[in-house]
């Protein structure tokens, strides 16, 4: 009992979707339509995503392209600013999360090497930030966008032409306030042994697949047969795999589809949020995005208004703020918890600080 309500304490989304999930079942009581309330398109390109990264990972790839990146540094700011740039421009293609799971111990390690303990919190504030808002220029980039992409049917131009002003301005000010906390141009000394890349075919494998994963977010590739490949071509190679999908993300993203499901059976709520969004999806997306994360708010927000053009925006930018507004945020701050406890407060300042100034700058845009 002990380790089930650990478990539960240490996902508070996924504790909380179940919460409400459970209260929405006893005003809608369960049916056969509660099947109708998934949407099993983003619940499989999730799975295979996740699959892939994961295997792409095991293989060694990104963090050989790390440190080829990294080896070529020659300053101290450089060092910050590859750090930086690596997790804004890999989020757009591996979600926010995965960048900051590879990239932020990895840049902890070479920050200690490089005796820059005084700029540690500062710049994986900026790494954090950097890859919650590379994330947001791609449908692939963050669970929210896959399921907004996906549920507002416009084309993969379209929705990078939605987020490319905000993305390149993201990009302006993460080098800016990089470049700035960073001034010493300190020569650095730095050797990095070359990270092994693992089997080159399924490597290969992998990434065809990932192309395939692409192909069926814009459309191109049924959805069941490319969840039947991906399976089954991980299963013949490293079934370990199975086991690194994050099946906490996945019951949530279940447990909101029914908790938004029922509540839209109820005539008075509906009435009420959409009057609160209509005109207001922008603002009301950051704001609810503080409380809950920005997934969960995309998914509860998303049937209340045709308007996801800005509920897209809103919940893109809701990720900035608070420590909670974008779960990937947390996998930065439990990094610095466990490796220097002594700085927790410390970091908190910094990142609250960063976030709420790069969230009124590019809301303003």
């Amino acid at each position: 009992m002990r380790k089930v309500l650990g478990f539960f304490k240490k996902d508070v989304v996924l504790t909380v979707s179940m919460l409400l999930a459970a209260v929405s079942c006893l005003l809608v009581p369960p049916n056969g339509g509660y099947l109708d309330y998934l949407d099993t398109h983003t619940l499989i390109l999730l799975f295979c995503l996740m699959l892939l990264i994961a295997g792409l990972r095991e293989q060694q790839l990104f963090q050989l392209l790390g440190s080829r990146m990294l080896g070529r540094v020659h300053s101290k700011r450089g060092l910050a600013l590859t750090l930086v740039f690596l997790c804004f421009v890999s989020s757009m293609f591996i979600t926010n999360d995965v960048a900051l799971i590879t990239f932020v111990p990895f840049g902890l390690m070479l920050l200690e090497m490089a005796e820059m303990g005084g700029l540690l919190c500062y710049v994986v504030t900026m790494m954090t930030l950097a890859g919650n808002l590379g994330s947001m220029f791609t449908p692939i980039g963050n669970p929210q966008n896959l399921y907004l992409f996906s549920r507002s049917g416009m084309a993969l131009e379209d929705f990078l032409w939605l987020m490319l002003p905000y993305t390149a301005a993201a990009g302006v000010l993460l080098f800016l306030f990089t470049a700035a906390g960073c001034r010493r141009q300190s020569s650095l000394q730095i050797r990095l042994e070359a990270a092994q890349l693992g089997d080159r075919r399924t490597v290969a494998l992998y990434l065809l697949l990932f192309l395939l994963c692409i192909g069926a977010t814009l459309g191109w590739v049924p959805h069941l047969l490319l969840f039947l490949l991906v399976a089954l071509c991980v299963a013949l190679k490293d079934r370990r795999l199975f086991a690194r999908v994050d099946y906490s993300l996945l019951a949530t993203f279940v447990f909101f589809f029914i908790f938004t499901g029922n509540i839209k059976q109820l005539g008075p709520f509906n009435a009420l949020l959409q009057g609160v969004l209509a005109g207001r999806e922008r603002l009301v997306g950051v704001l609810l995005s503080q409380l809950i994360s920005n997934v969960p708010a995309a998914m509860l927000l998303a049937g209340y208004t045709d308007n996801l053009r800005e509920l897209i925006v809103g919940t893109n930018l809701g990720g900035l703020g608070t420590l909670i507004a974008s779960m990937a945020s947390l996998i930065s701050y439990k990094q610095i918890a466990a490796r220097y406890p002594e700085r927790k407060r410390q970091y908190l300042g910094i990142f609250t600080l960063c976030n709420l100034g790069f969230l009124l700058l590019l809301y303003l845009l």
